[in-house]
């Protein structure tokens, strides 16, 4: 029988400061903590404390193993696990889409009642896809702008009448891609990279552009963690979709994720692969802009929203 849970206040979800990835470590529970150890010099391992209470998710990547009493205690903390590859990405276990979410029987059910109405009304849910582009290209402008990187009047007109005039998910994603592309080329001429092209899954350090892939990939993968996240506190199912594919069981979250991607994600990458950042160092500033930016939230807020405006 699992033991109860701490009736300490914990810190919610979307306020929580600490993002994990651990590569070659071995996650326990001693003297009523979770740590991990890391292998120093040969035979001796040096232990680490994971701070569950204020951690929103944890990334298990290449030589990991963490046990069932670490699993426990991070679960009564509703701190989400995924199993990754190298650097974060990609995510390759989990229970539900990618992650393993703590069993929580406790969690909201009127966002997922109301999501799952909004989903079943065709005409609503391209709506609530539509409202999600908006939010995407407005706090896009708004993080751009703060950075001095400014994103071409023409982009942002052929955006937003694309997200207007769209009759269907498949002319929306046709409009999203044609936006992402000027995006890469915005800030492909800002960096001097003459032939930029985005290649998922390129495992590579041997040019710019390729050590900028990678970072594109790696920041994806923390954005879905975010992402799953903010699902898993409203308590709505990663596979109801709005605009990704429906036959993908995770593919909520990808849809989140898209909120924050281009507005966070996509610029650092260009700036950090710019100047041959070691890959750690990124995902650090990463997660610190994460935070500060208050990411979780903001995922959040549009969710409620979107549902508040469907009803």
């Amino acid at each position: 029988m699992s033991r109860p849970a701490p009736k300490t206040s914990q810190i919610l979800l979307s306020k929580r400061a600490n993002v994990l990835y651990l590569e070659h470590a071995r996650v326990m529970v001693k003297d009523g903590r979770v740590i991990y150890l890391t292998e120093f010099t040969g035979e001796i391992d040096r232990g680490f404390s994971i701070p569950d209470k204020n951690t929103a998710f944890l990334l298990l990547g290449k030589g990991t193993s963490i046990t069932d009493g670490a699993v426990r205690m991070l679960a009564e903390s509703s701190v989400i696990v995924g199993f990754c590859g190298s650097g974060g990405a990609p995510l390759i276990a989990g229970v539900d889409m990618a992650f393993m979410t703590p069993q929580s029987e406790y969690r909201p059910t009127e966002y997922m009642q109301a999501w799952m109405r909004l989903w079943l009304d065709e005409e609503k849910r391209l709506e609530a896809a539509k409202r999600f582009m908006r939010e995407r290209l407005e706090f896009t402008v708004e993080s751009w702008d703060k950075q001095g990187i400014m994103i071409p009047d023409e982009i942002l007109r052929e955006f937003e009448s694309g997200i207007q005039s769209s009759p269907d998910t498949g002319h929306l994603l046709s409009t999203e891609g044609a936006w992402a592309k000027s995006l890469y080329g915005v800030l492909a001429k800002k960096y001097k990279l003459q032939d930029f092209r985005r290649e998922d899954g390129k495992r590579s350090r041997d040019d710019v552009p390729a050590i900028i892939n990678g970072f594109l990939d790696h920041g994806n993968y923390i954005a879905y963690g975010y992402a799953g996240v903010s699902l898993y506190t409203l308590g709505i199912s990663y596979a109801l979709p709005l605009l990704h594919g429906k036959t993908r069981r995770g593919a909520l979250v990808f849809d989140v994720a898209d909120l924050i991607k281009d507005a966070v994600v996509m610029p650092m990458a260009f700036e950090f692969g710019s100047k041959n950042t070691k890959d750690q160092k990124f995902r650090s500033m990463l997660i610190q802009r994460m935070q500060s930016v208050g990411a979780t939230d903001r995922m959040i807020d549009t969710i409620k929203d979107t549902i508040e405006k469907s009803v």
